[in-house]
């Protein structure tokens, strides 16, 4: 099913709210102890990406998902991660979400809480119709004399 991603013992589905922990690698480029020495420092960290789950693509090896997060100043942020990647060490899920479709592009266009949540469905049981009956004159009634 192209709605549920399986990485590691973690489950989660399209709309969904999650937390990525990816392995950062960052080069610097310090000055050494001579002049015009340069050496490169290689820095490893795990960096968090946390987002609502937009959807989902291919099968197998090939299969990745798509989160958005709100960055800075309201502008949204997209990142595509492969299932099967050497750099995703962990994945959360913060909130879990119900949505009635299987791709969730139409939340770029929403703003602020819209785009934040996708609420539970409340469950309203259907009251039945109340049934008055109409008041019916007699053909007696409207032809007074």
């Amino acid at each position: 099913m192209a709605n549920q991603i399986t990485i590691g013992e973690t489950t989660f589905y399209v709309g969904d709210t999650i937390r990525v922990h990816y392995k950062l690698i960052e080069k610097e480029k310090v000055a050494g102890k001579a002049k015009r020495e340069v050496k490169e420092e290689i820095r490893e960290r795990i960096q968090v990406f946390e987002g609502i789950v937009l959807g989902a693509k291919g099968m197998g090896d090939n299969k990745s998902f798509l989160v958005r997060r709100l960055g800075t100043d309201k502008i949204g942020v997209e990142r595509i991660f492969p299932v099967i990647s050497p750099w995703i060490k962990k994945v959360e899920i913060k909130q879990k979400g119900y949505p009635r479709r299987a791709k969730l592009y139409y939340l770029r266009d929403k703003i602020g809480r819209e785009a934040d949540t996708l609420a539970e469905p409340t469950k309203t049981a259907k009251q039945p119709k109340s049934r008055v009956k109409k008041k019916t004159r007699k053909k007696s009634d409207t032809k007074e004399k």
